[in-house]
């Protein structure tokens, strides 16, 4: 095990009923409620906080609208609505999108420049408004770390930015928020855990972190496990609990805990389809991951083989590839470019604009020719 420092400072509280509480949390006399389009409306959510806030006299001024892939120009209009009302504290009420873009908010309320700095590196975050969260769709694991994803529509570029001071202070985790999820972005959310998981899993630097990797292959079952469910029955409560904490613990930090260095390949090139072509992000990975065990199943062998036999029953690589696609077919997630209406004449495209970002990550492995290869495994 290398060595690490592990520190997440966000406080979860977990369970039924728990948004109602919501403004118990929230510090401060103004809020910005940010939230996407009107599903919260729709089902109720959006009563049961503004019900909470009122009655802890904590003000509130709302922007609604965020959208899948959230985009800079939303992020512009935000920071002036915030600075404008002057308010104190962002509350999420979302999934990934609108947390990322209350991250990119929080940061750029005091910063003089472009936010748009700190995602190309040209500045580092500093102060941020304090962020507060109602999850209702489980995903990304926002809600629980500090790193955030916008997309510059007019650049074509899907980047990201982490600081310690853009970790939520509270994030409620309701289960029940979720019961109204789709099945389609119930499985991407399925996937982008997933993924997630077996980044760290199978790009780790260390080979020998039995702890580590019991912990994530006991993730992706409950994941796996979890998502069957849910298909069937939409409100089993206790599948969306098992699905949204395991989705938490997917990127908080802890599995990659000593295992050293680590990438993020899989996301890179995903971030590229959803920025040239509004992919969803869950569908996205699912097209990319096979795609990239398929390109490196020899230099990952032995990993594929525990990896199956612990999820799947067969120590084969290959039968493993298979069969987490054959999973993601069955949950209604794409694994092949075809089925997302993107032809293979377009691969060189999305090499050339991904290699942006794997130079910024300093995946320098990750040249065109080699991400086209990758892209051409899953066209």
């Amino acid at each position: 095990m290398k060595n690490f420092v592990f520190y997440n400072p966000t406080k979860i509280v977990f369970g039924k009923d728990q948004t109602t509480n919501i403004g118990r949390y929230v510090y401060g006399t103004k809020c910005l409620l940010l939230y996407g389009k009107a599903s919260i409306k729709q089902n109720g959510i959006y009563d049961k906080v503004v019900e909470s806030l009122r009655k802890n006299t904590v003000g509130f001024v709302e922007k609604g609208g965020v959208q899948s892939n959230p985009v800079l120009g939303f992020v512009h209009e935000a920071i002036d609505l915030a600075r404008a009302e002057k308010v104190d504290s962002i509350l999420a009420v979302g999934g990934g999108s609108v947390i990322d873009t209350a991250k990119a908010i929080a940061c750029g309320y005091y910063y003089e420049g472009d936010v748009w700095d700190f995602f190309t590196d040209k500045a580092a975050p500093g102060d941020a408004l304090p962020l507060y969260v109602v999850l209702t769709l489980a995903a990304t694991a926002s809600e629980m770390n500090s790193g955030a994803v916008i997309t510059n529509e007019k650049t074509k570029q899907k980047f990201n930015i982490n600081a310690e001071s853009l970790s939520p202070k509270v994030s409620i985790l309701d289960p029940v928020n979720t019961f109204t999820v789709s099945k389609h972005y119930t499985a991407y959310g399925c996937v982008d855990a997933m993924v997630h998981l077996l980044e760290g899993y199978f790009t780790q630097d260390d080979p020998a972190t039995p702890l580590q990797d019991g912990f994530v292959e006991t993730l992706v079952r409950t994941l796996k496990d979890s998502t069957l469910a849910i298909m069937k029955q939409s409100d089993d409560y206790q599948a969306r609990a098992d699905f949204m904490w395991a989705a938490t613990l997917a990127l908080n930090g802890i599995t990659t805990a000593g295992t050293g260095k680590h990438g993020f390949p899989n996301h890179m090139i995903g971030h590229s389809l959803s920025a040239l072509y509004d992919l969803p992000h869950g569908a996205s990975l699912s097209i990319v991951f096979p795609a990239w065990l398929n390109h490196y199943v020899r230099d990952k062998a032995d990993k594929l083989a525990q990896f199956g036999n612990a999820i799947f029953g067969t120590s084969d690589p290959q039968k493993t590839i298979e069969a987490l696609k054959q999973f993601f077919n069955i949950i209604g997630a794409p694994t092949h470019l075809s089925q997302v209406n993107i032809a293979s004449s377009d691969i060189k495209k999305i090499a050339e604009n991904a290699v942006m970002l794997a130079k910024k990550w300093g995946l320098h492995q990750y040249t065109e020719p080699v991400i086209e290869e990758v892209l051409n495994a899953g066209a």
